[in-house]
C-alpha cells in the first residue's frame, strides 16, 4: 500500500510480540504531502490489523526546537555563585571595560555567531515570516555546533526594513564574534551585508550568497580538472541573477573566469542594456566580456559550463546538446533542477544539483562552519574575497587527484578534513589580508 502512494519504506523495526500478536514500527518516507497523507488515510482503513499511532518523525525531532543552552562550569555552591556571579564577576566587567578586546577571552563572544534572518527569502518557501523561518535558523546553528564547535543563535527580526534590521543588528554585535545573514530576499540582502561589512569591526557573512559561490567554485574547481579545461580559457552561462548569481560569478571572475555571462529572464545581462535594478548594472559592467545578448538558449551555444541558480526545467536538452564537448551542468534549483539530471547524463560531463540523491550535492554546509571557524580563530574583523577563495581551494583539495571523477567532485560534508582545511586557508588568507587580530596564532591550535 506504501509503495502504491509513492512511498518507499526504508525500515521495519520489530517492537514487541504477545502471544499471536506483532507489534511494529514500520518507517517509510513519502514522495511529497499528498502521498504522505494518502498512505495515512488507507493505513487506517486496513484489516487484519491495527495502527495504533501514525507518527512524523520530522516533526516530532523538531518538538521543542533543536537547541538548548550548556554550562562549560558547573554551579554546585555558594563559592561557584560568588565567582560566576556576584561579587566576583565585577573584576571580569572592569577588565573589559578598560580592554574592551578582553572581551574576546572572558565571554562567549570569540565562539559565537548570530544567524540572522527575517524570513523574506527562505529556500523552496520565499516569505514566510520570522516565526516560520526559526526551525531553519535552528537548523543553521546546530550544523554550527556540529561541524565546528561553533556556538550559534537563531534570531529572526520581525522588520523589512533595512536601517532598521541594520541597527538591530549593529545593536546586537558586542555579544558575538561573527553574524551570518541568512534568507533575506534581494536586493535589501546587498545593502545589509555592505553596510554592516562597512561599519562593524567583525566578520559578517551572507551564506545565501556567498557560501553558495564557494562551494560552487570548489565543484568547479575539480569539475575542470576531470576535463581538462582551465578556467581561464572556458565559457561560463550563469542562469539566475539574484544574490547567489551575482556572488557566484563574482567568485568565478575572482578565481580567473573571463568569459561569464548572467542570464535572466530578459535574457543575457550585458553593458549595452539599461536596467532598473543598481545590481544588474555593476554585474554588467564586470561580465560577458563580449556583450552577447539574447535568451539562454542563444546564449549557451558553445559553452563549457551551464550554472543554474535559477527554476526548475529551465534548461533544454537541445541547449544542453549546444554546448561545448564535455560540457559542465550544476543544475541547483530545488527541489527541481533546472534539467533531469538522468535526462541530461548521456550529454554531460559533470553534472551536480543541490539533492542528495544525485552524486555532486553543492551543499552550503560545506563552507560555513569551516570558514567561520578559522575567522573566529584568528580573530578577523572581516571576511574578504581572498579568504573565501581560500575556502574554495580547500574544500576542492579534499578530493585528491586520483579519487576525482565524473561523479565524486565535492567532499562529504561530515569528511572532518573539511572543516580544519577550510580553518587553516582561512586563516592563512586573514593575516595575509592583514584582518586577523591574532596574526601570531599557531595553526594547530584552537
Amino acid at each position: 500500500m506504501i509503495e502504491c502512494y509513492g512511498g518507499d519504506i526504508s525500515e521495519v523495526r520489530h517492537v514487541a510480540a504477545t502471544g499471536s500478536e506483532l507489534a511494529q514500527d514500520i518507517v517509510f518516507k513519502a514522495s511529497d504531502a499528498t502521498g504522505r497523507k494518502l498512505i495515512e488515510i488507507n493505513a487506517q482503513q486496513l484489516t487484519g490489523g491495527i495502527v495504533m499511532t501514525m507518527i512524523d518523525e520530522v516533526m516530532q525531532l523538531h518538538l521543542g526546537g533543536k537547541l538548548t543552552t550548556g554550562l562549560k562550569n558547573e554551579i554546585l555552591s555558594m563559592e561557584d555563585l560568588s565567582k560566576v556571579y556576584t561579587p566576583g564577576v565585577a573584576r571580569v566587567c572592569q577588565a573589559i571595560a578598560a580592554n574592551e578586546d578582553a572581551a574576546y577571552e572572558y565571554t562567549i563572544k570569540k565562539n559565537t555567531v548570530a544567524v540572522v534572518s527575517d524570513g523574506t527569502a527562505v529556500l523552496g518557501l520565499g516569505d514566510i515570516g520570522p516565526k516560520a523561518a526559526m526551525p531553519v535558523m535552528e537548523g543553521k546553528a546546530a550544523l554550527f555546533k556540529q561541524f565546528a564547535g561553533v556556538d550559534a543563535f537563531p534570531i529572526c527580526l520581525d522588520t523589512k526594513d533595512t536601517e532598521e534590521i541594520i541597527a538591530i543588528v549593529k545593536a546586537l554585535a558586542p555579544a558575538f564574534g561573527g553574524i551570518n545573514l541568512e534568507d533575506i530576499a534581494s536586493p535589501r540582502c546587498f545593502e545589509i551585508e555592505a553596510r554592516l561589512k562597512q561599519e562593524l569591526d567583525i566578520p559578517v557573512f551572507h551564506d545565501d550568497q556567498h557560501g553558495t559561490a564557494i562551494v560552487v567554485l570548489a565543484g568547479i574547481l575539480n569539475a575542470l580538472k576531470v576535463c581538462g579545461k582551465d578556467i581561464k580559457d572556458v565559457k561560463i552561462v550563469v542562469n539566475g541573477v539574484g544574490a547567489a548569481g551575482i556572488a557566484v560569478s563574482k567568485m568565478l571572475l575572482h578565481a580567473g573566469a573571463v568569459n561569464l555571462i548572467g542570464v535572466d529572464r530578459r535574457g543575457a545581462i550585458n553593458r549595452l542594456e539599461v536596467y532598473d535594478k543598481s545590481h544588474w548594472t555593476e554585474f554588467s559592467l564586470i561580465s560577458n566580456p563580449f556583450t552577447e545578448a539574447g535568451s539562454l538558449s542563444e546564449v549557451i551555444k558553445g559553452a563549457d559550463v551551464f550554472i543554474g541558480l535559477s527554476a526548475p526545467n529551465i534548461l533544454q536538452l537541445s541547449d544542453v546538446k549546444s554546448m561545448a564537448k564535455d560540457p559542465i551542468i550544476f543544475a541547483m534549483a530545488n527541489p527541481t533542477p533546472e534539467i533531469d539530471p538522468e535526462l541530461a547524463a548521456p550529454f554531460v560531463r559533470v553534472m551536480a544539483t543541490g539533492r542528495s540523491d544525485f552524486p555532486n550535492q553543492i551543499n552550503n554546509v560545506l563552507c560555513f562552519p569551516g570558514i567561520f571557524r578559522g575567522a573566529l580563530d584568528c580573530g578577523a574583523t572581516d571576511i574578504t574575497e581572498d579568504m573565501k577563495l581560500a575556502a574554495a581551494r580547500a574544500i576542492s583539495s579534499v578530493i585528491e587527484e586520483s579519487e576525482l571523477s565524473e561523479t565524486n567532485i565535492i567532499p562529504n560534508a561530515f569528511d572532518p578534513r573539511v572543516v580544519e582545511r577550510i580553518r587553516e586557508a582561512v586563516i592563512r588568507a586573514a593575516v595575509d589580508n592583514g584582518v586577523a587580530r591574532y596574526p601570531g596564532l599557531l595553526l594547530g591550535s584552537k
